[in-house]
């Protein structure tokens, strides 16, 4: 039997892991931390009982993944917990404007905006499935429904400002495009700021934005339960070196890599050929994130009430000012009003703190490793909206970018994206060639290859699908 070895046990491992396994090969995983995950993991971080996420925390995408949905996760105890509405964005009024699950109540919720609102969002909703399927694979591929992608790109490519100045007239509507597009980490003068919001706020009326029953954790251990029931193996605390990379080499294994492209070059040096190999080198981080874990004495106080609705919550005011924080950080500057993205699990999954306290998960974007301390300017955000927000506070736990990349290390300078989302890494992710290194039996799966950041599996799909191509054809 053909032995297959995937470094490194994120979503994008396991995924490929699990691809190579249904095939029939003998696969072993080996992850260098105690835990499986990658950035998709909960620790506890604070006090006794508080359970926190340390990366990722809310999964539209992996909810919505065509992968993940073929696999019986639900057998290996992975259950979507959702909040009443997917998304709440709090404005200085002491309103929220609501991102309601139904496209229809979405609408009546924008008032004049809502028929633009929904023209954008339908054509994506009503195909969520073909969309994610032709949406989640690299970029240089004919999509099965062209036309229906061709609509979107017209969209997708637009700058934030241009796309929202166009089709919204009133201040709630661009304010809620405004969180959606920040998630790109790009200013929204630059192309493809767009592309993350229509992405995201589709899938909010499709799948909606769901947590997993007991913490991000549940994710892996349901992709691990699976794939040890195919007969693989998860070997933790296993850090692979590249003198173990070599013995993994010499026995003839298949090595799928779920790490960047800088630790990939690091293990296998020389035997990526020098254009390939150049081409990793200049593959460029994102930004990063710095984040704060908080534990509570209470629900955070929201000035409107409405939030409490949401698990997550967009922090950063009008479509103006999301704008200047975004085009700050992507020029390498500290926003000092930053956007603040947060999530509240335990109104809706109470498990996760001792009764009647609250977890709490915030980040703001920052130039990639900065060392600037942001909890001030967090915590400022979040009382503007949130009066009393710091008395709730029972102890918190501050991840700057150092910190991120120290706890995981395909998080390089905070980047918890898998590379920035230029042009040129859009369609080159990292490479023309997307998962093959040019090296025999030796691929690259991470986040950093298409359809990059967001857990979803796809890309670790797409890698293992063509590494079992490259196996038929040698």
């Amino acid at each position: 039997m053909k032995r297959a070895c995937v470094i490194g046990s994120g979503p994008n491992g396991l995924a490929a892991a699990i691809v190579l396994a249904q095939a029939g090969l003998h696969v072993e995983v080996f992850e260098a931390e105690d835990e499986p995950g990658g950035a998709t993991r909960s620790l506890p971080l604070t006090l006794p009982g508080f359970l926190h996420d340390f990366g990722s925390a809310v999964y539209p995408m992996a909810a919505g993944s065509p992968f993940f949905n073929a696999l019986p996760l639900a057998d290996y105890a992975l259950e979507w917990v959702h909040g009443d509405a997917p998304l709440a964005h709090p404005l200085d009024d002491g309103t929220a404007v609501i991102l309601e699950r139904d496209l229809l109540d979405a609408e009546r919720e924008l008032g004049a905006d809502g028929k633009a609102w929904r023209r954008l969002m339908q054509p994506v909703v009503n195909h969520w499935e073909q969309f994610a399927e032709d949406s989640l694979g690299p970029a240089l591929r004919m999509p099965r429904y062209p036309l229906r992608m061709a609509r979107f790109a017209l969209a997708a490519f637009q700058p934030a400002r241009t796309l929202a100045g166009g089709r919204f007239a009133g201040p709630r509507a661009r304010a809620l495009f405004a969180g959606l597009a920040g998630h790109s980490f790009l200013s929204f003068d630059q192309p493809l700021s767009s592309a993350i919001a229509l992405v995201l706020g589709a899938a909010a009326h499709a799948v909606g934005w769901p947590i997993p029953r007991g913490g991000a954790r549940a994710i892996p251990h349901a992709l691990v339960g699976y794939l040890e029931a195919l007969g693989g193996v998860l070997h933790t605390s296993r850090r692979i070196d590249a003198q173990a990379f070599r013995e993994l080499e010499a026995v003839g294994a298949l090595v799928l890599c779920d790490t960047t492209p800088r630790a990939l070059l690091s293990l296998a040096g020389e035997r990526i050929p020098p254009r390939r190999r150049r081409a990793m080198q200049r593959f460029q981080p994102g930004p990063g994130a710095f984040k704060i874990d908080y534990a509570l004495s209470e629900p955070v106080p929201w000035r409107a009430a409405a939030c409490r609705r949401a698990i997550t919550v967009h922090v950063g005011g009008t479509f103006e000012e999301i704008a200047e924080a975004e085009d700050a950080v992507a020029h390498g500057r500290i926003a000092e009003r930053p956007f603040v993205l947060v999530v509240q699990p335990t109104l809706f999954d109470p498990a996760r703190a001792p009764h009647g306290k609250h977890v709490l998960w915030a980040y703001c974007h920052v130039p990639n490793a900065s060392a600037e301390e942001m909890t001030a300017r967090i915590e400022a955000q979040i009382e503007r909206f949130a009066p009393g927000f710091r008395d709730c506070v029972l102890a918190r736990h501050i991840s700057p970018p150092s910190v991120l990349e120290q706890m995981n290390a395909n998080l390089i300078g905070g980047d918890i994206g898998g590379g920035a989302l230029t042009l040129r890494q859009f369609f080159f992710r990292p490479t023309l060639h997307n998962y093959a290194t040019g090296a025999p039996n030796l691929y690259l799966c991470s986040a950093s290859t298409p359809p990059g950041g967001g857990v979803h599996g796809m890309c670790g799909y797409h890698a293992a699908r063509l590494a079992l191509r490259g196996m038929k054809g040698s």
